[in-house]
């Protein structure tokens, strides 16, 4: 018999979020995928009628075994995953319009495991000012290592910017020559982040829409998905794909070896630099938002001697 399953995670902001547990992609037939979310134990998948299903497993025993107690979870298909929800969320996920458009190409880059936190890996994506050190060659190179100063500003509650320039020798699969790239930025859910970019110039389409999709598994082990959407009738899926992990495995090290793990949503313990400002507005708005899990909370305010002694 299995032993009722106590949740790690009581933040009811998150866990009143939709999350993206599988592509679609992954499911090949009938049959549903065990895995957690929000330390807890659920199954999602496709049931033997065909249907996408969710279940939360209250015992803790696998979805299969005779008698396991499963409770039924909301579920959707949006974007091309299957997203759920362990409490009572928003009837719509946040869309992404321009996919809807007929001459893109959409696509699951990956889905891969990182041992760090959700906010870690969303604040990695909004960094602007490693691209030369990270992703040398590709998405910046050296002595063009200046970050522009760009707006940030909150939108239906969503941030955006929409003015951040960088030099890039290969902005893309399909780049012969190097190009300022234009960048939009948007985090519309705590867990979910979307570029925008383009190196035709500020009037034209966004070529490129690449949207970070996090599976919280456990507060500090996640999956990431990233969703493309492409205006690229050159490159292949394969060339697409390759292009996409080379970027993110120059990330995964750095995101995994940050400590703490958690996000430290106070700015006094990781002093930010004026490249950061996305950075600082996301931090912000989580603890407007009051998100606790996968972050350390702002700290009460603390004389200068007593916060040395904290650090």
């Amino acid at each position: 018999m299995g032993v009722p399953f106590k949740s790690e995670c009581s933040d009811p902001v998150i866990r009143n979020l939709w999350h993206p547990i599988s592509s679609l992609s992954e499911l090949t037939g009938a049959g549903m995928k065990q895995t957690r979310l929000l330390g807890e134990p659920i199954a999602c998948g496709i049931d033997d009628r065909g249907h996408l299903a969710a279940f939360r497993l209250t015992d803790g025993l696998s979805h299969d075994v005779p008698g396991a107690k499963q409770e039924s979870l909301p579920v959707k298909e949006h974007l091309g995953y299957i997203w759920t929800s362990l409490g009572n969320p928003a009837e719509e996920i946040f869309s992404i319009p321009e996919a809807e458009e007929p001459d893109r190409t959409n696509m699951n880059g990956f889905s891969v495991g990182v041992a760090c936190s959700a906010p870690r890996a969303i604040e990695n994506f909004l960094d602007v000012a490693h691209f030369a050190y990270v992703h040398p060659g590709i998405l910046g190179v050296e002595p063009h290592t200046e970050v522009a100063d760009y707006d940030v500003t909150f939108e239906d509650g969503e941030i955006w910017t929409r003015n951040v320039d960088y030099y890039q020798p290969r902005a893309s699969t399909s780049a012969t020559s190097g190009v300022v790239a234009r960048y939009w930025y948007r985090v519309p859910h705590p867990y979910a982040a979307v570029l925008y970019k383009t190196s035709s110039g500020p009037a034209s389409r966004m070529e490129m829409i690449l949207a970070l999709l996090i599976h919280p598994v456990t507060e500090t082990f996640i999956r990431v998905h990233i969703f493309n959407s492409l205006l690229d009738n050159e490159s292949t899926n394969t060339e697409i794909l390759r292009f996409n992990q080379e970027i993110f495995g120059q990330d995964k090290p750095i995101v995994e070896n940050q400590h703490p793990k958690l996000l430290p949503l106070d700015p006094r313990v990781e002093t930010p630099i004026r490249a950061d400002k996305l950075a600082v507005a996301y931090r912000r708005w989580l603890s407007e938002l009051g998100v606790t899990y996968g972050v350390i909370p702002t700290l009460p305010s603390l004389g200068q001697s007593e916060w040395v002694g904290t650090r």
